[in-house]
């Protein structure tokens, strides 16, 4: 489910660039405060962006300063840090626990249940500390698991699942924004779910696995190319609309460079390995 809301670098002047680098340094560093150098393997730029659109809207108190990384050790690296790292830092962890056990149900990969099993007292504390959230994710592994035993083919119903739960995760307070954060991370939320279908969707059929667009009653690949599009763009219009009507100037830059460009970055790279095995 994580790599699909990124920046299109292309687009995105060098100073941006820098700025959106420097949230996602600060996020790594979150997630090593909050769980040791393990949560650092974790680091996604999924949840940068939550970082960026929280941080335009709320403006907290955000420190910068620079630091040195292991990875990176031959030049000092800039990096932003504020409460709302701290809070997408343990979303992070969360997702990702879920993500691990998700597979170890659906392959059994006995990695993956020994990594999801050194976050387990991370995810309780989590739990505590976020209980709104972390029961969201716990409902819609339920939900999901129903559909799939069900092999449910209503698209919409299985992709507003993920919708909900993200819409909750969003939505980082109970405040005036709350419902306007839970509709964008619901249509952000299906647009992800499609376009992870999308991308799995030969290899789930080789393996005969649940996937809702394996279900879809098209007629030829042209035409189920066309809906899957239509749909995807459907949902992250939706999804850009509820972005435009939130008073947000800082940053804002960036987060329409990812909204109206960078969400596709994978989508097209779908589409040119397409045309690679039919030449």
């Amino acid at each position: 489910m994580f790599g699909y809301i990124n920046v299109n670098g292309a687009q995105l002047s060098e100073e941006n660039k820098k700025i959106y680098q420097s949230y996602y340094c600060g996020l790594c560093r979150k997630l090593k405060e909050f769980c040791g150098k393990k949560g650092q393997a974790l680091l996604n730029y999924d949840m940068t962006f939550l970082v960026v659109l929280l941080t335009g809207l709320y403006e907290p108190d955000t420190q910068t300063g620079e630091f040195t990384c292991m990875m990176h050790p031959m030049k000092k690296r800039q990096l932003r840090e504020n409460d709302i790292q701290s809070y997408a830092a343990q979303m992070n962890v969360l997702l990702a626990y879920y993500n691990l056990v998700d597979d170890w149900k659906d392959d059994h990969n006995y990695t993956k249940k020994t990594i999801a099993s050194m976050f387990e007292k991370d995810y309780q504390r989590i739990k505590i500390n976020y209980p709104r959230q972390t029961n969201a994710i716990e409902q819609y592994m339920e939900k999901l698991a129903t559909y799939e035993a069900e092999k449910q083919t209503n698209i919409d119903l299985v992709a507003g699942l993920t919708g909900e739960m993200l819409g909750e995760i969003f939505a980082w307070k109970q405040d005036e924004w709350y419902d306007e954060l839970k509709t964008l991370g619901f249509y952000l939320g299906k647009f992800i779910y499609l376009m992870d279908a999308y991308e799995d969707r030969d290899k789930d059929e080789k393996k005969d696995s649940y996937n809702p667009l394996r279900y879809l009653d098209t007629e030829d690949e042209q035409e189920y190319e066309t809906l899957c599009r239509l749909m995807m763009t459907s949902m992250i219009s939706e999804c850009a609309k509820s972005f435009e009507r939130l008073p947000i100037l800082l940053h804002a830059d960036i987060l329409r460079n990812i909204l109206y460009s960078g969400v596709w970055s994978k989508y097209e790279y779908i589409q040119l390995k397409k045309k690679r095995k039919k030449s």
